[in-house]
């Protein structure tokens, strides 16, 4: 069934469905699926061959970008401009994924902080919500065109071992990309229901889904009860995956063959021999060697030297899946369903390697690539309310969060989760000495304040006086069932506490929270570019204030060139965020941290060396 729309900037009228899609937004590939006429079908290429979206982007010389296999073709020729495995960036700061920088062929910037990761692309800087959209608005685009009409509601899935963080990030990626996420559902979850494990209020089982896709792995132990899905536990690798297959390979050539390092730093070469070495773990799968030309160079391989590579790596999986059956206090034998995930999972010696494991055989049967993005598809079938047998869980109809420095709004339970539901988040003091907090609360779903229902707000008073950044003040909202939240505020270090309890959905009308989705979506964008200018502006000033702070404290062992290029690094900084322009103030802060990071680093040393010295004269 669809109903007609109108299409906001053009004024034309369209038609729009009410399906809603599932969506498994993945590392390496992502798919769209939905329900038609009861079975879940994904959505295939413009052949009606491939279902598989690479997660791969591409920015051209023009800001503009491409988006799948067209992005794919881009990986050799302009490394430096091809954004890959987004995915593993989500909700991430740099010192998560610092270890992993050498992976990926794009610039990720290093602030030396907990900030949230950013992408540099040329002179324009992105986050992962941001490049995360643009492979949702593909998705978007191809149900769209398949359905002849337009989609705006979606569930989208994700690893199980997500946090908050990476699941919030994923919802605001949705809501960029023009998609009502009602649901996040859990990988495993969405797995599950593909194999119509779960949708019997009848079913009892335990069952491991066992995940190796092309960049992570994860392993989960579900318990199913009365159509509910409760994870018992879950283990894995956020880096571990069908790269690192391919990964064991090109070591296997470069040593094999005495490439020199020189060589094998270039980005061109690089990919070139990572794209031979994942053809050779698909052919290995099916025969017994696999041959390529690179360079005029021939590459070979046997499958038992590519078995032999492939052990530690099937081995770490087990190690993984030992962990996961010990803290959910299960045996192997407790087990009644073993599911297959991830195309990497094709590969022979893994699926005998995890039947061996669990003494049973696996279930593989639903194509690996597209079982997940099925199961999602089923999730928002029931959502939709076409599965009767299947009880739905309340949830809370709108956002509810705090505001933060430049009037954001900074969400803590997002919309659709279920109650009665608890998630708490820490924060800090913006400014030295500060010993009071306001805290204010929020219901709704635009990024500034401004634009949200203010619920109320209450002032945590006595935090002991700091400098910034030091205090850990930890706020809880508890929703229970009745929609009353209780927001709770504590300074960890004191152990200062306060709490205030106020309604929730008190005076909204479904009319009004069905504007407030629809604004939302329709200001997402304009949004987003405003969140990301206040944040940049934010840290920008923490950076200045940073900056002037170590001129002062270093006098001494700086240089006059040192610190005359620091202060004029920092003046420029000044100037950017005076303006209007985020890519301008990130690229202006990039250039100072970039200076003054080995400047730092010298600092340290000679002020622990200060340090040690004045103990040992304290000693005599």
């Amino acid at each position: 069934m669809a109903k007609i729309a109108i299409d906001l900037q053009s004024g034309n009228a369209i038609q729009e469905s009410d399906i809603i899609i599932g969506i498994d937004l993945g590392t390496t590939n992502s798919l769209v699926a939905y329900v038609k006429d009861g079975k879940a079908i994904t959505v295939k290429d413009a052949d009606g061959k491939n279902a598989l979206v690479p997660s791969i982007l591409h920015f051209k010389s023009d800001n503009s970008t491409l988006v799948g296999n067209a992005a794919k073709e881009k990986l050799i020729t302009a490394p430096q401009n091809t954004i890959f495995s987004v995915k593993r960036l989500m909700g991430k700061s740099y010192k998560d994924v610092a270890n992993y920088e050498d992976f990926f062929s794009y610039k990720i910037i290093d602030e030396d902080d907990d900030k949230l990761v950013k992408i540099r692309v040329q002179d324009r800087f992105y986050t992962p919500i941001e490049l995360s959209s643009y492979i949702l608005e593909e998705l978007k685009s191809r149900i769209e065109k398949a359905l002849g009409a337009r989609v705006s509601k979606a569930v989208i899935t994700v690893p199980a071992y997500f946090n908050d963080a990476q699941r919030q990030a994923t919802r605001d990626a949705g809501k960029l990309a023009g998609l009502d996420v009602l649901r996040i559902v859990n990988e495993p979850t969405a797995a599950s229901l593909a194999y119509g494990i779960g949708l019997d209020p009848e079913d009892s089982k335990t069952i491991a889904v066992y995940d190796l896709g092309g960049g992570t792995f994860d392993i989960s132990i579900l318990q199913i009860e009365d159509g509910i899905f409760e994870v018992l536990s879950t283990n894995g690798d956020t880096f571990l995956g069908g790269d690192d297959f391919d990964r064991v390979i090109v070591n296997y050539w470069l040593e094999l063959y005495g490439i020199d390092t020189a060589l094998s730093r270039n980005k061109e070469f690089a990919q070139m021999i990572r794209l031979a070495a994942e053809d050779a773990k698909k052919t290995l799968s099916q025969h017994d060697t696999y041959s390529t030309e690179i360079n005029g160079n021939t590459f070979s391989i046997t499958q038992s030297i590519f078995a032999e590579l492939a052990k530690p790596l099937i081995d770490r999986t087990l190690k993984a899946c030992t962990n996961a059956l010990s803290d959910a206090k299960l045996k192997h034998e407790d087990i009644d369903n073993i599911i297959m995930v991830g195309g990497s999972t094709r590969m022979p010696l893994v699926k005998s390697a995890v039947a061996t494991f669990f003494g049973k055989e696996v279930y593989d049967k639903v194509n690996p690539d597209e079982v997940v993005a099925m199961g999602a598809a089923i999730q928002a079938d029931v959502l939709a309310g076409n599965q009767k047998d299947i009880l739905l869980i309340d949830i809370t109809p709108l956002s509810l969060g705090i505001e933060t420095v430049g009037g954001l709004m900074d969400v803590i339970i997002p919309r659709n989760s279920k109650v009665p539901m608890k998630a708490g988040r820490q924060y800090t003091t913006s400014v030295d000495g500060q010993t009071n907090m306001k805290i204010a609360v929020y219901q709704g779903e635009r990024d500034l304040v401004q634009h949200n229902r203010k619920l109320g707000e209450f002032t945590l008073k006595g935090i002991p006086p700091m400098p910034m950044n030091l205090p850990k003040i930890e706020i809880h909202f508890i929703l229970n069932a009745d929609g009353i939240l209780t927001v709770r505020a504590k300074e960890l270090r004191s152990g200062v506490t306060q709490q205030v309890e106020m309604k929730s959905a008190y005076g909204i009308s479904e009319e009004e929270m069905a504007l407030m989705l629809l604004d939302s979506i329709q200001n997402a964008k304009s949004d987003m570019e405003i969140r990301a200018l206040l944040e940049a502006k934010n840290e920008a000033n923490n950076v200045i204030r940073s900056a002037e702070k170590f001129l002062v404290q270093n006098a001494e062992i700086l240089s006059d060139i040192e610190k005359a290029t620091t202060q004029e690094l920092t003046n420029e900084l000044k100037k950017a965020v005076e303006g209007e322009d985020k890519d301008a103030i990130n690229k202006a802060m990039d250039n100072l941290n970039e200076f003054t990071k080995p400047l730092a680093h010298r600092a340290m040393d000679f002020n622990i060396k200060k340090a040690i010295a004045g103990a040992k004269i304290d000693e005599m």
